[in-house]
């Protein structure tokens, strides 16, 4: 089985309580994120989410995850499938790393396996590196803004 990562990360002037409010408010996305238009679910260790992404290059996509780890301030992870695992999924980490009381490395890093991974990576690297990137940019621009409230 192969496996291929896509990962990028962003210096964000905010406590790392702030982004993850930002990060876990689902209900903001639409306000936002240029990316991920939608989550829905529970946001819990082995919850489910139904997630709707409008990619740059492409159709939107909605897609089902699991999610693996919900760190408060730290970490969520979440796998997504497309058809059988074995062909296709992505394992999806967006990591906060406190650098001070109010600055944060924010990492965006997704782990594609099976034996689609390399034809994906090869066909839509590009443009998934560059979503990842815009929705960095817009999470710091709403995590900076003062003060953020959720709705």
């Amino acid at each position: 089985m192969s496996t291929t990562e896509i990962c990028t990360e962003i210096e964000i002037a905010a406590p790392a309580e702030r982004v993850w409010r930002v990060l876990t408010d689902f209900r903001a996305y639409r306000q936002w994120n240029p990316v991920v238009s939608e989550i829905r679910g529970e946001m819990k260790v082995g919850g489910r989410l139904v997630v709707r992404v409008r990619a740059l290059g492409g159709v939107p996509i909605r897609f089902r995850a699991r999610i693996l780890r919900v760190e408060p301030q730290r970490e969520l992870r979440w796998l997504g499938r497309l058809a059988l695992s074995s062909l296709f999924a992505g394992e999806h980490a967006l990591i906060i790393q406190p650098l001070g009381d109010s600055r944060v490395r924010f990492v965006q890093r997704e782990v594609y396996t099976g034996l689609l991974a390399p034809l994906f990576i090869f066909i839509m690297g590009a443009n998934n590196r560059r979503d990842f990137e815009r929705m960095n940019q817009a999470l710091k621009a709403r995590a900076e803004q003062a003060p953020y409230k959720s709705t």
